[in-house]
């Protein structure tokens, strides 16, 4: 697979384009916590949450750990020149909660099975809604990242695949019967088939039955 080819961005471009995604970044950091702390994930209604971010969790809380650790230490080494201080201190404080933000924007956006289709998201960065009539099959599938892989590709059919990775890995693959658009960080893709990580891929699939079986009822 290879990324989908774009023009090449003028120097003005990508500057506007980093600082755009720095705010973005910035504010789901923010909205993130703000959803963590009230407990308001976003689920729709109707819909079964299925998390995503048990396998990397270790590693975050490792990084969470580490980074107030040093917080304590470099404030501790620099106390007595205020100038110096603070500046670090501030610094410190920031990235310890951009951390925490990071982890509740896993916990408050998961993906999604409800009434009206399939909901893949990847913190605040992925927020695809699949409806069912976009959908031709869901089935248990691990993937595996080759190196350097894009997560927006183009296979050999010159189609969109959109792969959420965690830990180099997907367990779930969702093929599409007809594309469906969508923008993502990367840009505008036309996505025929998307491949996500499920903590739990067997609940995920059962409530993709149920949902399917549901619809085919009424």
């Amino acid at each position: 697979m290879t990324a989908p080819t774009s023009r090449s961005r003028t120097a003005g471009e990508r500057i506007a384009h980093l600082a755009r995604r720095a705010v973005e970044l910035e504010i789901g950091v923010w909205q993130s916590l703000y959803r963590f702390l009230l407990r308001r994930p976003r689920v729709p209604e109707g819909a079964t949450a299925f998390t995503y971010h048990r396998v990397v969790l270790p590693v975050i809380i490792a990084f969470i750990v580490i980074s107030a650790i040093e917080l304590v230490v470099v404030d501790f080494l620099v106390h007595r020149w205020p100038a110096v201080r603070i500046p670090l201190l501030v610094v410190g404080v920031w990235g310890l909660t951009w951390m925490f933000g990071l982890l509740a924007g896993m916990v408050t956006r998961p993906h999604a099975v409800g009434p009206q289709g399939i909901r893949v998201r990847y913190s605040t960065d992925v927020d695809v809604d699949v409806p069912w009539d976009a959908i031709d099959s869901v089935t248990r599938r691990t993937g595996n990242r080759e190196e350097k892989a894009p997560r927006l590709a183009r296979n050999d059919d010159g189609d969109d695949v959109l792969h959420l990775w965690m830990h180099d890995q997907t367990t779930i693959d969702v093929v599409l019967d007809r594309p469906v658009e969508v923008r993502l960080p990367e840009g505008a893709a036309t996505l025929h088939r998307i491949a996500l990580f499920a903590d739990d891929p067997t609940a995920f699939l059962a409530s993709v039955r149920a949902h399917v079986e549901r619809a085919q009822a009424s």
